[in-house]
């Protein structure tokens, strides 16, 4: 079902956090085209956002970045282009490429392959989980998304991972019961807005 919200109905702070980006709207010649990312097809849970320009700034603000641009034609007080800079929560690729190959670019909390991939905090990144190869494990989309903020023992806990997790292989669902956070040593994250 499709709704039509305002963007003070939500949490702002959701966006960038639990809410990101799974596709793009492309329109033209009369019709909305969208394109979502593989797996990310959910169409009981379409909201449709209605923002006037103040409100793009603030949702684009909020989308963990580290600059944003948003350009407007001064004759036509309509969005014209965003630009957006490197986000403040960016993983180097090489750290995580290094997590791809170390868990065989498997999902480790539903067992999928061939599907784009995603590195996901074990300590979360906000509550100061330092983003290094012990920190981090491959996740699909999906399954990062469902998690969102929740913490890691509640997620193993949850119903969600049960449902995500029926078919991962035995030993790859042990071995993520089995990892001890204990190790791992918080540091604090600067935003840099």
């Amino acid at each position: 079902m499709t709704k039509v919200i305002k963007l003070d109905e939500m949490d702002i702070y959701d966006i960038g956090n639990n809410i990101q980006i799974s596709g793009i709207i492309y329109s033209g010649k009369g019709n909305h085209y969208l394109a979502f990312l593989p797996g990310e097809i959910d169409d009981s849970s379409f909201r449709i956002l209605d923002m006037k320009l103040e409100d793009w700034k603030k949702f684009i603000r909020q989308s963990d970045l580290v600059e944003t641009k948003i350009i407007t034609n001064s004759s036509d007080p309509k969005l014209a282009k965003t630009i957006l800079r490197k986000s403040a929560r960016q993983i180097d690729v090489r750290v995580s490429w290094k997590v791809y190959k170390r868990d065989d670019y498997t999902c480790r909390y539903c067992g999928l392959t061939g599907i784009p991939l995603t590195v996901d905090h074990l300590v979360l990144w906000e509550e100061g989980g330092p983003t290094i190869e012990e920190n981090l494990l491959t996740s699909c989309k999906k399954c990062n998304k469902l998690r969102g903020n929740m913490p890691y023992d509640e997620w193993l806990n949850s119903e969600i991972y049960e449902r995500r997790s029926a078919k991962l292989h035995p030993m790859t669902r042990t071995a993520n019961d089995l990892i001890d956070l204990s190790n791992i040593h918080k540091v604090a994250h600067i935003k840099k807005r």
